[in-house]
């Protein structure tokens, strides 16, 4: 490891006059990929700003609008064991790495980065949140931009997360097993005015919605609707551990097994 500063700043207002200080500060979740990237020598921040001291970003409440509200300091156990409103999203965070990295990790965190393979991706995007940073509230269709992509500017924070909860819903993933990222996720939520399906590890342009199944279980909600439903291999992650064709495939068992869960 290089050195570096850290900075623990107790306001949101705190941490963002930090960020701005340079270019070459960097906000820190619960670290549970960035200090490996630093490990790695792949950033090299001068400053970390902790948003882990930050009490108004953290906990989970409801909205006026029946919105489960999680603040993004809020760690991956804590949602697991909070988030009750929203089963299908509190046993997501519960089975997210292991209880080490459940008890540092964020959700916030996890969004920043938007790691094609993680978990609260595919929450957010199968749920249509809402992301709320410390100047906007942007909506998780136009959040998400490709790997490790998304629309946040330099020194944006995210400062909560607002899930509408489903009628139903269900996530399940087919695990790497050393690290329990998703080889695939799927996230399946069925709302009064539709389904909402969204995928997390295959493809190379990170999380996506899956439309035609999107639409086949709107209007029949069974694992039946989506069993003659396929994609393409073309543009689905190939490395080690699947190729493209294999990820595809696993799309469709993964959402039939999801959509059985909800149902």
């Amino acid at each position: 490891m290089y050195a570096f500063d850290i900075e623990r700043p107790t306001t949101l207002a705190d941490a963002v006059k930090l960020l701005a200080a340079s270019d070459e500060n960097q906000a820190l979740g619960g670290g549970q990929t960035l200090i490996p990237t630093l490990k790695q020598r792949l950033a090299m921040p001068e400053v970390l700003v902790s948003l882990t001291a930050i009490d108004e970003i953290k906990g989970i409440s409801e909205d006026d609008e029946g919105r489960l509200c999680i603040g993004a300091a809020t760690t991956h156990a804590e949602v697991a064991a909070g988030a009750g409103k929203y089963p299908a999203l509190a046993a997501l965070a519960g089975n997210i790495g292991d209880p080490a990295v459940r008890n540092r990790g964020t959700i916030g965190g996890s969004l920043a980065n938007n790691d094609p393979s993680a978990c609260y991706p595919a929450a957010a995007l199968g749920s249509g949140a809402i992301i709320v940073t410390n100047t906007r509230e942007i909506a998780a269709d136009d959040y998400f931009e490709g790997m490790f992509a998304t629309v946040l500017d330099e020194g944006e924070i995210i400062t909560e997360v607002k899930f509408p909860v489903p009628e139903k819903a269900a996530y399940m993933k087919f695990e790497q097993p050393a690290s329990r990222f998703a080889l695939v996720g799927a996230f399946v939520a069925k709302y009064a005015d539709g389904v909402r399906v969204a995928v997390t590890g295959a493809s190379e342009e990170g999380v996506f919605r899956w439309s035609e199944a999107e639409a086949a279980l709107g209007s029949n909600f069974s694992p039946d609707a989506i069993e003659r439903l396929s994609l393409s291999g073309d543009g689905m992650i190939s490395d080690l551990h699947g190729s493209g064709e294999y990820r595809a495939h696993l799309v469709g068992v993964m959402t039939k097994r999801a959509v059985a869960a909800a149902g």
